[in-house]
């Protein structure tokens, strides 16, 4: 089945325009005399010669009757004469700078350290010779090490002794109940040094706060504050407790265990070793036989010894059995307890001091120490009274 075609549709001012368009292309093609479209491809050729032919030409060849141009103006003279400047040199009445300075040189002298290192050791020489030592420098010491060892004001010494506070220590300086080194002090703002001795009445006062410390000391430890024999010491047990300086009250022997007491307060510690003030001592002791009844009686009643008498408070049997003894006294004589039983012929197997001015060692197991409770320095207080 034959398909029929659409008919094309006419635009009739497209068509005009397409006429119009080939008359303006045919206008601007060149023709020739006759008015022909000249085709600049097929131009016809000579028959005879086989050339083609020359392309005709509307224009005329171009020939030029003009002559050449030639110019009537005369060239332009001036009658100017040509500048010329002459510059003189700048003459100035002033004197030239000189400078008397040395050109700089940026290599510098390099030190002799060696003749200077020998110079300096003759003069070191020279002055140990003439017995003038070299100038100390002053050491930088650090406020604790001021705190400690420098001077301080007398008010806040009295209050560091634990008395009272510095206001009130103010009141016992301007009444005149403060001496120190024997002299009554008066003037406020006053300063004392470490080594000073500062009373209150017959009181000696410390510049620290008061430190309490109970050890219960362990066997081999010796009682001093250091030996020359590097022996094992009881400062080594409180070492680092407290930033105070620190020392022992009283003694115990080596082989003795028991509650040791540690202070800075001098006064508390002068009272707490003498005799006068009574301070009870309790021990247990154990014996290397049974304690005879005659020898309980003759402790009981006193014995005399190689420096005197020794009477003791207090004395009965600890244990099952009668090697076990606990003493009271309150002599602070050297191994005194010791001395006691050896007179008799026993020898002291082991001694423990187990209350001390009324302090006992509850809750303190060996070789470990405490500080003392407010409670406790009252009644440590009491007990020199």
């Amino acid at each position: 089945m034959e398909q029929k075609r659409k008919p094309r549709s006419f635009n009739a001012g497209q068509g005009k325009q397409k006429a119009e368009s080939k008359t303006i292309n045919r206008r601007l093609k060149p023709t020739d005399s006759e008015g022909k479209i000249i085709n600049r491809r097929f131009q016809p050729t000579d028959a005879e010669s086989g050339t083609r032919k020359p392309r005709p030409s509307n224009r005329s060849p171009h020939t030029s009757n003009r002559s050449p141009q030639t110019s009537n103006l005369t060239p332009r003279t001036s009658s100017r004469k040509p500048l010329t400047l002459t510059l003189k040199p700048q003459t100035s009445n002033l004197t030239p700078h000189t400078s008397n300075l040395k050109p700089h040189t940026s290599h510098r002298k390099r030190r002799d350290i060696t003749a200077e290192s020998a110079i300096l050791t003759e003069i070191v020489e020279l002055r140990r010779r003439e017995g003038r030592a070299a100038p100390k420098k002053q050491k930088i010491l650090s406020l604790e090490h001021e705190e400690k060892f420098g001077p301080i004001r007398l008010n806040k010494y009295i209050s560091n002794s634990g008395i009272c506070s510095r206001r009130d220590a103010d009141i016992l300086i301007e009444t005149g109940a403060i001496q120190v080194n024997g002299q009554i002090v008066t003037e406020l703002g006053t300063k004392v040094m470490p080594t000073d001795e500062v009373r209150y009445g017959d009181r000696i006062l410390q510049r620290e706060k008061p430190v309490y410390l109970l050890l219960n000391k362990p066997k081999d430890y010796i009682t001093t504050m250091e030996d020359e024999r590097d022996r094992k010491h009881v400062l080594q047990l409180v070492k680092g407790a407290c930033k105070e300086r620190i020392y022992p009250v009283g003694r115990l022997d080596k082989n003795t265990t028991g509650l040791l007491l540690f202070t800075n307060d001098g006064e508390m510690t002068k009272k707490l070793t003498h005799p006068k003030h009574g301070i009870r001592k309790i021990y247990y002791v154990e014996l290397n036989k049974n304690l005879a009844q005659a020898d309980f009686d003759k402790i009981a009643e006193g014995i005399e010894l190689s420096d005197g008498e020794i009477k003791v408070d207090e004395i009965a049997y600890a244990g099952e059995t009668k090697r076990e003894i606990g003493i009271t006294l309150h002599s602070g004589r050297n191994r005194i307890v010791r001395r006691i039983f050896e007179q008799l012929g026993y020898q002291v197997e082991k001694l423990d001091r187990v209350v001390f001015a009324g302090l006992t060692k509850k809750d303190l197991p060996r070789g470990k120490y405490r500080f003392l409770s407010e409670a406790e320095i009252n009644i440590l207080k009491m007990s020199i009274q």
